[in-house]
């Protein structure tokens, strides 16, 4: 099995432990400097982290809801958050909801529609736990990563405004 190419990876989603987290932040910043590579001004805070998101990072990875993407080498292909709230960005909501962060390939291993089977794979566990929305946030400004989600069925439900960016509020709803 390769890394680029036709393949579509088999891997699975391991809990990220707290001696972990720095292997996030590179990641985040990785990222960063991928988006900037292609000309999309989103994430550019990772390469230097304000106090705020160092915060979200650390309160995400010591609740267990950082989970790392994993080959059948143990390889860490990316990274996303799962959450069972967003405060800010969805404020308190009433419904049960799996709330999807940072997802996060590789740039050596994008491409492969892995992201995709990850919120696929996301999504099947949600449904296993009676979780009736996905819910996402994407940076408004970034158009290709917006199509992707709707692609994914995803529908966009409102927009937030925060000190970092403007964000659209993505949701599917995944059982009744």
């Amino acid at each position: 099995m390769g890394t680029k190419g036709g393949d579509i990876m088999d891997f699975s989603l391991r809990v990220v432990e707290t001696k972990e987290k720095k292997i996030v932040f590179s990641l985040l910043a990785s990222a960063a400097k991928t988006l900037a590579k292609k000309k999309v001004n989103q994430w550019q805070y990772w390469l230097n982290p304000p106090i705020e998101k160092i915060k979200w990072v650390e309160e995400g990875v010591e609740s267990k809801e950082f989970f790392f993407l994993e080959n059948f080498n143990r390889q860490i292909m990316g990274v996303v958050r799962v959450a069972h709230n967003d405060l800010i960005y969805w404020g308190k909501m009433n419904d049960k909801a799996k709330y999807i962060h940072s997802l996060i390939i590789h740039e050596e291993f994008s491409g492969n529609g892995l992201g995709f089977k990850v919120v696929n794979k996301i999504k099947e566990e949600a449904i296993l736990n009676n979780v009736e929305y996905l819910r996402l946030d994407c940076d408004c400004t970034n158009k290709k990563l917006c199509k992707y989600y709707i692609n994914q069925g995803f529908k966009q439900v409102g927009q937030k405004q925060l000190a970092l960016g403007k964000y659209n509020l993505y949701q599917q709803k995944i059982s009744s």
